[in-house]
């Protein structure tokens, strides 16, 4: 499926992935398709590289298998660091804003996560999504009695709920209260992301291409969320998932498989790697034309 809303970029030399809902499949593993899908990307000179609401410290784990080498880029492009987590650029929260989102959270009833350096704190281990959230960052949250001084440095506010019309809610609320302020996105239903206004997957896409030296112009990117657009808007090339919703979809130029269905390898084999646009050649730069 095409929208053809936009001639893509004839040359490609860097593919930028979300993660979850994207990259891994539903139960957070990487297909032996994916693995294959990158070395091919790196056997054909294109860098590889990846972007999600999770903190850095929850895409380690990808680093070894995928051989990444490009940063991290976490929280929505709230930190970037290099593959071993060393911060290279970061934008935390002001105080004052995540206090004020947090008591609007608690106000409107949503369960409330902060993400503060390296640690991820909530009130209550039980909390719906907890023990998911576990599982796909990789390491266990630090239970407090109140977020205090994590609040001073925090780099994400997440709003929980199983109710996604309170998290409509939330969203249009916290949108208002805090114009200008804060970027305010959906990675997943049940999630509401709240970072600072640069921890936009647009604007860490800008990073990422600065860091690497590559024009925006001339790298893929692939999602499947709302927070995923911005950076569809800035690359050379975009490409939906086959489970994104509709209006992401509409705002990609080409829409692969299912993460279910091995849609990330798809997308790099047809539309990055393969001649599925028109015929492909390796460009002088090491990057692909197609």
């Amino acid at each position: 499926m095409i929208t053809h809303k936009r001639t893509p970029s004839p040359k490609i030399s860097a593919v930028v992935s979300d993660v979850d809902g994207t990259l891994v499949a539903d139960d957070k593993t990487l297909t032996t398709r994916a693995r294959s899908a990158v070395a091919k990307l790196h056997a054909s000179g294109v860098i590889f590289g990846v972007i999600s609401a999770r903190p850095p410290r929850g895409l380690f784990m990808l680093v070894e298998p995928l051989k990444i080498k490009t940063p991290l880029i976490g929280f929505n492009g709230g930190m970037l660091t290099d593959p071993d987590l060393r911060i290279i650029v970061e934008h935390p929260l002001p105080p004052d804003v995540a206090h004020r989102a947090v008591e609007q959270l608690d106000m409107l009833g949503a369960q409330v996560w902060v993400f503060s350096d390296r640690d991820w704190l909530l009130r209550d281990p039980e909390e719906p999504y907890a023990a998911l959230e576990q599982r796909t960052v990789g390491f266990r949250p630090t239970v407090v009695d109140d977020f205090g001084s994590a609040l001073n440095s925090a780099s994400k506010i997440v709003g929980v709920s199983r109710d996604s019309a309170l998290l409509t809610k939330c969203e249009a609320d916290v949108s208002a209260l805090l114009a200008g302020q804060v970027s305010v996105v959906r990675s997943q239903t049940y999630y509401l992301d709240i970072t600072h206004l640069l921890a936009n997957k647009g604007a860490a896409l800008s990073e990422f291409a600065k860091l690497s030296a590559i024009p925006l112009a001339e790298i893929a990117v692939i999602g499947d969320g709302s927070n995923d657009v911005t950076m569809f808007e800035r690359s050379g090339l975009s490409i939906a998932m086959g489970n994104a919703a509709p209006a992401v979809q509409r705002a990609a130029d080409f829409v692969t498989n299912s993460n279910g269905d091995d849609g990330f390898a798809n997308a790099i084999e047809r539309f990055v790697l393969g001649g599925h646009r028109s015929d492909a050649s390796v460009g002088a730069g090491g990057g692909i034309n197609v």
